[in-house]
């Protein structure tokens, strides 16, 4: 009697399952078709993905076997040193979402010049990797599968696929059902190139003072110099006033001209203000409800209120006791392996406070941010005016 049973319950599945295949839906050729309709494709694709779950364990196979046909994808953006990997850490502490690194998707146009070699500066991004391929754009243009005049379309519904192929591989062995990329601000564009590759996706902007952020990356490059192991590359002075900071901080502030090389500052803030100011306007413009901002601040003031918003925005149960799990898991004090917030030290998780600027920033500072990005601090209410 079960067995017949089941074998009802697989028929129906199947049926089901052939109707949302029928050729008419334009399934089948859901990654090939333009923007306007990826997202009620990817609809679509879910409840397939569903049906072929309900056909395994109708037909006594384990559910889980089949990977999502087309998963719920949402990307954390922001700059750097903004709070993209706490709030990374908070998301993947749930039971339903994975997101565990930075995979670089997007980023088209980006390469990093200092890891030059004899072939080029190498691709950064997935994007790029894609998009730069001489050989595929060739045979693209040449094959007899593809159209000349399509180029650019093809090349982004690759870069789609194999997003989602990586991605998918992952939720798959985790056992939940959503999952997410930490996807830092490298170019100004991103947002743009989210909304041309992967429309329906949902993006949550994390956004952080940018003074704090010039003060946190600063820290960030002396942690990660070549002298102490990592990858950045500072000169001498930069070392001489690395070092004078973490004997006397309060000394190198006022009898040292501050911890900011001359110069580098006024760029810092501009770049910042590029691609913070182009992702507050693109993320409504192009991405619609499935955009949604956060500030720094005020998940540090009110993390359970404000991750549970964005739990809510990505459709993941955002009942009370899941929520202070998350924001447990990624606590200050668990990320800085005991550190209070506060608590100053050379680590990734320096200090976790707002505000660290005024204790930093010397009067040349303030107005070389002032010049490269003080209407954008206005424009997000981090000042009032410019009188500051």
């Amino acid at each position: 009697m079960r067995k017949r049973l089941g074998n009802i319950s697989g028929r129906k599945a199947a049926r089901r399952a052939l109707a949302l295949l029928d050729p008419d839906t334009g399934l089948l050729s859901g990654f090939y078709a333009g923007k306007r309709t990826r997202q009620q494709l990817a609809r679509r694709n879910r409840e397939v993905a569903a049906l072929r779950e309900e056909l395994a364990r109708a037909r006594g196979g384990a559910a889980g076997r089949f990977p999502p046909v087309s998963p719920d994808v949402f990307f954390i953006v922001g700059h750097q040193k903004s709070g993209t990997t706490w709030l990374m850490k908070m998301l993947d502490a749930h039971p339903e979402i994975l997101c565990r690194g930075e995979g670089r998707p997007f980023g088209r146009n980006f390469r990093q010049k200092h890891k030059a070699g004899k072939g080029g500066y190498p691709p950064v991004s997935l994007y790029n990797a894609i998009a730069s391929s001489r050989w595929l754009r060739l045979w693209i243009q040449r094959s007899v599968w593809t159209r000349r005049d399509r180029l650019e379309e093809h090349l982004d519904n690759l870069t789609r696929l194999a997003i989602e192929y990586f991605l998918t591989q992952e939720l798959v062995e985790s056992g939940k059902r959503m999952v997410g990329d930490k996807t830092v601000l490298l170019t100004s564009d991103i947002v743009r190139e989210i909304a041309a590759v992967y429309p329906e996706a949902k993006v949550i902007h994390i956004i952080r003072d940018g003074r704090d952020v010039a003060v946190s990356t600063m820290h960030h490059i002396w942690n990660q110099a070549e002298d102490r192991g990592g990858h950045s590359r500072i000169t001498p002075a930069q070392r001489e006033k690395r070092e004078a900071y973490w004997k006397d901080p309060e000394g190198l502030i006022r009898h040292g001209g501050g911890i900011f090389p001359d110069g580098w500052l006024r760029n810092y803030a501009a770049q910042w203000r590029r691609r913070v100011g182009r992702t507050v306007e693109d993320g409504p413009s192009l991405l619609g409800e499935n955009y949604a901002e956060v500030r720094y601040e005020d998940l540090l003031a009110r993390p359970e209120e404000e991750l549970g918003r964005l739990l809510r925005f990505l459709g993941a149960d955002a009942g009370g006791e899941k929520v202070r799990g998350c924001v447990e898991a990624a606590s200050f004090e668990r990320l800085s392996e005991g550190r209070r917030r506060g608590e100053e030290a050379p680590s990734f998780f320096r200090k976790g406070i707002a505000g660290d600027w005024k204790n930093v920033f010397t009067d040349r500072n303030r107005q070389e941010f002032k010049e490269g990005a003080g209407d954008l601090l206005v424009r997000l209410g981090y000042e009032r005016d410019g009188n500051w």
